[in-house]
């Protein structure tokens, strides 16, 4: 990443993550989406830092600049587990040719790939069009909600799901 990192969540980041996710959902993209319809974002470490989840947090010159999420949602009918990417985005001045959303991704992957996951699943919306294109290219295959597992954790705004499998 240009002049970055990416670390895993730790407590001083709680506001920053908070406003860049809702800086994004609310101005970017129009959706009414508070705080308080996010539980899981009071909560981070024990919403996604438990079992094969983790959070982490891309940072430039002591911003936070980028997020991503993988919940464990349980061992699957193999035995292995599953994880739900959630909370992924990237400030607009981020983006693109500094190459934020890449190295989120890689490392998210690569934890998932350390701990047997066997699948990664997500929902987005339907205006995310960037994020269907860069999900899809990286792998993540389209699927009817049907085919989600059972514990996955949908949002009311989902509406577009993938799978990734490891």
């Amino acid at each position: 990443m240009n002049g970055g990192v990416v670390r895993p969540f730790a407590a001083g980041d709680a506001a920053a993550v908070l406003a860049l996710i809702l800086s994004i959902q609310r101005g970017e993209f129009g959706l009414a989406v508070t705080a308080d319809d996010q539980p899981d974002l009071a909560d981070v470490p024990g919403f996604y830092q438990t079992g094969a989840g983790q959070f982490w947090v891309a940072e430039r010159e002591g911003a936070v600049v980028g997020t991503i999420g993988l919940r464990d949602i349980g061992a699957q009918a193999n035995g292995r587990p599953a994880v739900a990417l959630r909370k992924m985005f990237v400030g607009p001045e981020a983006r693109g040719a500094l190459g934020v959303a890449g190295p989120l991704l890689a490392t998210a992957i690569g934890h998932a790939r350390a701990r047997d996951v066997a699948e990664i699943y997500l929902g987005t919306t339907d205006r995310f069009l960037a994020a269907h294109r860069f999900y899809e290219k990286h792998g993540f295959a389209r699927i009817a909600p049907e085919a989600l597992p059972p514990a996955f954790p949908r949002m009311a705004v989902d509406s577009v799901f993938y799978r990734l499998t490891l």
